[in-house]
């Protein structure tokens, strides 16, 4: 007997394309293309409002691995605090691009040669991951003679199916993330009883999953605070600042919904009028950062196979790696273009659906499946969409070699002018640094 085939995914939503956007992605010459572009206003934008719905006590880092683009890292720069690292690259890289920011380390595997780099630059605040991670720093601060903070990451144990929305689980459960939940007393005797002298206790980190919409998230925050509290009170020391990372759900299949900034800065506010000692800290990254950028490119053929259409397109999941890695469709907006300069005739589409892949030699090169296309033709050109996060900079850009991607950036028509913006809410002094 046969199975039944499969049901067909859902088509894409629509999606809604900036007029700056499409004009720059229209006006590209085909030699620079495929081309990321960055709306650096609508960056501004939603970064101010983000920063507008926070509580005052809540400090605002953006975690670069997301993009780290030095136009991008320098927009972000008025609504945030600081910036968290992961890499000793990426402290350099961060370093140089906004000199003088606060910078946060973390991340697993932290090499002697990066914390040195990381010291060198004045990086005074690192999440240590392991109990040898915090052997390894307090050797090299001490040789220094000088004095840095510390957060302890933890990978808590949360209440059964708050992780289950999670796109990408960090905690929770067994994971290479952060000290095991039973290292907590230990690790906060070896920062009290002065056996590390040179590293100083400011409390505690806990990212545990990305992906969870403002009412989880809360959950989660609440749950690492009232741990964090209990340790330090255990201990009878202050708990000075609570880091609860990102993982705010940016939602692919609905680009136009957004997480919930308002709810979420409400309930970090009462979160923090019960707890009245700590500074809280967030890390968003891809929240951040998704909707200000767009892949342009064309189509380069239009073909049948098996009862089905593809479009193959210039580029593909080596620039932007985005659905692949998540294994969904990347939103995209079709621009026809009606010049063709070939005496060749245009490839084009008979159906309404239209699966759009790159040039790759691999099955998994397939950007979106079933876009309603219909008409769709070879010289056409795609904008994909929220391909300002984890996009080319997680790709596999030398796989066969493919010319890379050119970069653009425009200021949308569609937001206000960055001069009439909302000014960054003034920090609180003692947030002013990392």
């Amino acid at each position: 007997m046969t199975a039944p085939a499969p049901a067909p995914a859902p088509a894409p939503a629509p999606v809604a394309v900036p007029e700056s956007v499409r004009t720059t992605a229209l006006a590209l010459p085909t030699a620079q293309l495929p081309a990321y572009l960055y709306d650096l206003a609508a960056l501004r934008a939603h970064a101010a409002a983000v920063r507008a719905a926070l509580p005052e006590r809540a400090e605002l880092y953006y975690a670069a691995k997301a993009n780290p683009e030095p136009e991008i890292l320098a927009a972000l720069g008025p609504y945030v605090t600081g910036y968290e690292v992961s890499s000793g690259g990426e402290a350099a890289h961060v370093a140089a691009a906004v000199p003088g920011r606060p910078l946060a380390f973390g991340g697993p595997g932290k090499t002697p040669a990066e914390i040195t780099a990381a010291l060198d630059l004045g990086v005074d605040r690192f999440h240590v991951e392991s109990a040898y991670e915090l052997r390894v720093l307090a050797h090299l601060v001490a040789a220094r003679g000088t004095r840095v903070g510390v957060l302890l990451r933890f990978n808590l144990a949360v209440a059964p199916g708050e992780l289950a929305t999670g796109v990408l689980a960090m905690g929770g459960g067994p994971s290479p993330f952060g000290l095991d939940p039973a290292q907590a007393d230990a690790a906060v005797r070896a920062l009290t009883d002065g056996s590390h002298p040179h590293l100083e206790l400011r409390g505690v980190h806990a990212h545990l999953a990305s992906g969870l919409p403002a009412p989880r998230l809360l959950a989660v925050a609440e749950a690492v605070v009232t741990w964090a509290s209990d340790l330090t009170a255990r201990h009878g020391v202050p708990l000075r600042e609570v880091n609860v990372g990102g993982g705010m759900a940016v939602d692919y299949t609905r680009p136009a919904e957004r997480f919930d900034w308002t709810a979420y800065g409400e309930g970090l506010a009462r979160l923090l009028d019960a707890h009245p000692g700590p500074l809280l800290r967030i890390e968003p990254g891809r929240a951040l950062t998704a909707y200000c950028g767009w892949y342009a490119t064309d189509v380069l053929d239009v073909k049948p196979s098996h009862g089905e259409e593809f479009a193959v397109l210039r580029g593909g999941t080596h620039h932007l790696r985005t659905p692949a890695a998540k294994g969904h469709d990347q939103p995209c907006a079709l621009l026809p273009v009606d010049d063709w300069p070939h005496p060749w005739p245009r490839s084009a589409a008979d159906g309404e659906l239209v699966t759009l892949a790159g040039q790759l030699c691999t099955p998994k090169d397939v950007l979106a499946r079933r876009v309603p296309a219909a008409g769709l033709r070879a010289g056409d050109r795609v904008l994909f969409a929220l391909a300002g996060a984890y996009a080319w900079n997680i790709s596999h850009h030398d796989f066969l070699m493919h010319p890379r991607p050119t970069v653009h950036y425009v200021d949308s028509t569609d937001v206000p002018d960055s001069t009439a913006l909302p000014e960054p809410t003034a920090l609180p002094e003692s947030t002013a640094r990392s």
